[in-house]
């Protein structure tokens, strides 16, 4: 019997925050996203294996891994502020990687 077996990653969107990026030093849009990587068989995804959070300027493209703490932070101060604040993103150990 022939299996065919392998993982798929979905991205979700969560939300889009204004930042001042790290990088380039413009307040700009930052999607910030989740990744899940989920075993598949015959195709099917069938349960999770990984989950990672990640922020990505709009303006200049650089892309960070961040915890999930820090991804629930940014959340949760996003749904308190009634207006686009402009935070300061400084990552943490993680290196950036380009899309």
């Amino acid at each position: 019997m022939l299996l065919i077996w392998g993982w798929r990653t979905y991205v979700h969107q969560l939300l889009m925050l204004t930042l001042v990026c790290s990088r380039c030093q413009n307040p700009a849009a930052h999607n910030l996203y989740k990744r899940v990587t989920k075993f598949t068989l015959f195709f099917i995804p069938l349960f999770p294996i990984s989950r990672k959070y990640g922020l990505q300027c709009a303006f200049c493209g650089v892309a960070y891994d961040i915890d999930k703490t820090h991804a629930e932070q940014l959340i949760a101060s996003a749904q308190q502020a009634p207006a686009p604040a402009q935070q300061v993103f400084q990552p943490q150990v993680q290196q950036p990687h380009q899309h």
